[in-house]
């Protein structure tokens, strides 16, 4: 099939599988980790509307503002033609996320289309859409979820054999986008180029480092416009985490081990067979995608400062890449029905990676549905969330307006006593039931639940 063209049954196939993650995080919402709001989401408020809770790096400078500027004007948009519900403008936001999957996918399917056929690059796009890590990290506004997605896109242009010179540059791109969205993926990036080097691919060597070179211009001038001197946020980045022990100082430090049962978990059963093969058929022996992968695995393994969400983009392009050559393995079996069986179970197998509770799963599912519905009310003056820190909670992103907040876990804290004595704190939201009682007994009345989080308000 030539790779211009993709047949209407693959666009549905498409379409359909990158719609999964994104319906699961909008119907879920919760968060993996606290930067999925507070890194993109909640800057970006803070642009749109004026004001905002900004994290300690944004003060410090060490991000860029390119996803929160996108974010910002979408936000600023969904303003104009009266969006203002936060779960419609979170809706609004998925959609370019969405676009991003879609493309990821389109290009999974060719470079499994380029090596097994149709078939098999269709059924490499339920592997990786519907693969467990994908599922969960896909559809959430974390620097990992944009940048693997720019990867895959990389590697698939530098896997095409004709019109090399075009693809590279367009690799290159997608290599910096990758870069501007998550600076660890530096490492991926360095890895795509010692590739070229030692197999000599000079063309494809100075296209894609020009591609690159593009959009590290427009990152300078954005660091520019936004922080004063260009690449300003990158140079406190590597200060923060590679040329000190600020990192694990701040955040713990991790054997080099800590990775291994999460990968253990996380690679489905049948990756380790599709990377063995591929290791028997690729020529070079190590494939790009595995080289990428394990080139990164290793650098985190020696990085201090460790968190399980790190490894997602080296999941995606282990699956990415080993999906073809279990498809192709499979083929094998004479037994029609016994085939489609056996690659249904493997999807199934990949499905089932997020059903194990690690850090790659969503948390505190409900509260911020919680928080959405007790703000909602224009009597709505206050919010209290109880069982819940500061970079935990929903941030004003959620809230939708701009009324005093704050957090507590016990009812001793010194800001659960003043949000008792302060009544413009009629809203409160408290995870698990903790403190139920002692609110009651301050005129908190109960109105509703959603999920383990409870709703609370006063007149």
């Amino acid at each position: 099939m030539p790779d211009q063209i993709l047949q209407r049954r693959t666009w549905i196939l498409l379409l359909v599988v990158a719609a999964v993650p994104s319906v699961l995080a909008l119907v879920q919402l919760g968060r993996i980790h606290p930067d999925e709001l507070y890194q993109t989401l909640e800057p970006a408020y803070f642009r749109a509307h004026g004001y905002g809770l900004l994290a300690w790096e944004w003060q410090a400078g060490i991000r860029n503002w390119a996803v929160p500027l996108l974010f910002s004007w979408l936000l600023r948009g969904s303003e104009l033609l009266g969006i203002r519900h936060p779960q419609a403008y979170r809706a609004v936001l998925e959609i370019p996320q969405y676009g991003l999957q879609v493309w990821m996918l389109a290009a999974t399917f060719r470079y499994a289309d380029r090596r097994v056929g149709e078939a098999g690059g269709q059924w490499a796009v339920l592997a990786v859409g519907l693969y467990g890590p994908v599922l969960v990290f896909a559809g959430r506004t974390l620097g990992e979820s944009f940048s693997a997605a720019f990867l895959v896109l990389a590697l698939e242009r530098l896997d095409r054999t004709e019109r090399i010179g075009r693809h590279a540059f367009l690799a290159g791109l997608a290599l910096g986008l990758a870069f501007v969205t998550r600076y660890g993926s530096a490492v991926f990036i360095a890895a795509v180029f010692a590739w070229l080097l030692v197999l000599r691919r000079w063309r494809a060597l100075l296209l894609t480092g020009a591609g690159g070179a593009v959009v590290l211009v427009g990152l300078g001038a954005l660091d520019w416009a936004t922080w004063g001197r260009p690449f300003h946020s990158f140079l406190g980045y590597a200060r923060f985490n590679l040329l000190s022990s600020r990192a694990a100082d701040a955040f713990g430090a991790l054997p080099a081990s800590y990775y291994l049962p999460v990968l253990a978990i996380a690679i489905p059963l049948w990756a380790w067979p599709g990377i063995a093969l591929a290791i028997k058929r690729e020529h070079p022996r190590v494939p790009l995608w595995l080289f990428c992968a394990s080139t990164y695995l290793v650098a985190l393994a020696c990085t201090a400062h460790k968190e399980q969400r790190f490894i997602y983009p080296a999941l995606v392009l282990i699956a990415f890449g080993s999906a073809p050559e279990v498809f192709r393995a499979l083929r094998e079996i004479q037994n029609a029905r016994l085939r489609r069986s056996m690659l249904a179970a493997a999807c199934m197998v990949g499905i089932a990676v997020c059903l194990f509770p690690t850090e790659l799963t969503a948390k505190r599912v409900g509260q911020f549905q919680a928080i959405v519905k007790a703000t909602r009310s224009p009597q709505a003056t206050g919010l209290l969330i109880v069982n819940e820190g500061l970079w935990g909670a929903g941030g004003y992103f959620y809230i939708g307006k701009n009324i005093p907040w704050m957090t507590c876990d016990w009812p001793a804290d010194g800001a659960f006593q003043l949000a008792m004595r302060d009544r413009r704190f009629n809203r409160a939201v408290t995870y698990e039931e903790r403190a139920v009682s002692e609110m009651q007994s301050s005129g908190f009345r109960v109105v509703d639940r959603v999920g383990r989080a409870t709703i609370l308000e006063r007149p």
